[in-house]
């Protein structure tokens, strides 16, 4: 075998180191996303979980701590093994600003590695301009920024509209158009994301982590998104997952979006008005609420909760779920009236699938699930090798 040239052998051993380190980085990226993933998770867990020798996951959790990415606490004894220690996030570690920007108010809170949220802020909309909302919600986002430092690593943004490129192109419960949402702090990576997609994003991930989720939820219109395996499917744009305005509804309708027969404006609170023949209520989410008990709104319920189950099945049909998640007031609409859901979702599935139905559950997350799908997303950009890198150097 010909030795190569001190050059030669010199670039050879440069490209070894480098390959070495960036190996080095990718097992402290995995286990930050593995006690991301799963706050509390043993070194011994985790060691097996990222296929490494117990040693291995030691230096790196030695090497994150001492960066205060992470921190171990003893964890119980279970069996005759060695003692172990439980990863969690660091008390001065990297943090995330989270907002949630609604039909009536907002809310603004930190996110920890282990998506813990604390020092909540809160505002009603005196004004739904988009200048006066957004002035409001940057106000709040400094108050963090001057509280935490440069620990706030990432802004990320929920909002009740549909976002395309970075923009919300239409949020018909604000009255909004073609709004851009400047940066909240200047510096740091920004996500824009609509309500229902983290929302989804969240429960897919928690809850049903790797599975093919189909999240389906009902507040003001229905919204949702296809989770395959932790990943929104949002389309080229951003602006993927607008199931509400799939044409599951009355042609004859119109919806605010612009278009007709709108599944948005046929399962909620609007809907169950329209079909009593009252006028479209000024808050729908309580108006479905009261109408679900009302023996009085029964039959128009039972109208909604059909449609709401046509669709979902004809959504099956496209995408292929291995679980669909109902979120919101969908399980008590589902639960109101159970044999109108139940016979249009069987009547609209295709038959193969009666052999091996996907599951229908409930969303466990409560009014929390779209900053925590917020939260997700900034974590998605804050655990980066760029991202991990930048924390380093200001920490230097």
């Amino acid at each position: 075998m010909q030795a190569g040239t001190p050059a030669e052998d010199a670039a050879e051993g440069r490209a070894k180191v480098g390959r070495a380190e960036a190996a080095r980085w990718s097992g402290a990226l995995d286990m930050l996303n593995l006690v991301r993933a799963q706050p509390g998770v043993t070194r011994a867990e985790a060691a097996r979980a990222l296929g490494v020798g117990s040693g291995t996951a030691t230096e790196i959790c030695a090497r994150l701590r001492a960066l205060d990415l992470i921190a171990e606490r003893p964890a119980p004894p279970s069996g005759r093994g060695r003692p172990t220690t439980s990863l969690h996030a660091h008390p001065e570690g990297p943090l995330a600003a989270v907002v949630d920007i609604r039909q009536s108010d907002w809310r603004v809170a930190v996110a920890d590695l282990e998506g813990s949220l604390t020092d909540t802020a809160t505002g009603r909309h005196t004004s739904k301009r988009p200048d006066r909302v957004l002035a409001a919600v940057r106000d709040a986002v400094a108050g963090l920024a001057e509280r935490y430092g440069r620990r706030v690593r990432a802004v990320s943004v929920s909002t009740a509209g549909t976002v395309r490129r970075g923009t919300i192109v239409q949020a018909s419960v604000l009255n909004w158009r073609d709004v851009e949402v400047e940066p909240l702090l200047p510096g740091v990576p920004q996500a824009l994301g609509n309500d229902a997609t983290l929302a989804g994003l969240a429960e897919a991930r928690l809850n049903h982590p790797g599975r093919a989720v189909l999240f389906l939820t009902v507040e003001v219109g229905l919204g949702g998104i296809f989770v395959d395996g932790g990943r929104a499917l949002t389309g080229a744009t951003g602006a993927g997952g607008e199931f509400g305005h799939a044409p599951f509804g009355d042609p004859a309708v119109a919806c605010p979006c612009g278009a007709r027969g709108c599944w948005d404006v046929a399962v909620d609170g609007r809907a169950v008005a329209r079909l009593r023949g009252e006028d479209e209520p000024d808050d729908p989410r309580s108006y479905l609420i009261d109408a679900l008990v009302d023996p009085g709104a029964r039959a128009a319920v039972a109208e909604c909760a059909s449609v709401l189950g046509r669709g979902t099945a004809g959504l099956v049909n496209v995408f292929d779920p291995e679980v669909v998640c109902l979120g919101g007031l969908a399980p008590e609409l589902r639960r109101a009236a159970p044999d109108a859901f139940a016979a249009a979702y069987e009547a609209g599935t295709m038959g193969f699938r009666s052999e091996d139905p996907p599951e229908l559950v409930p969303s466990v997350l409560d009014r929390d699930a779209s900053m925590l799908g917020a939260t997700e997303a900034a974590f998605d950009a804050i655990l980066t090798e760029h991202g991990i890198a930048d924390w380093i150097e200001e920490r230097a």
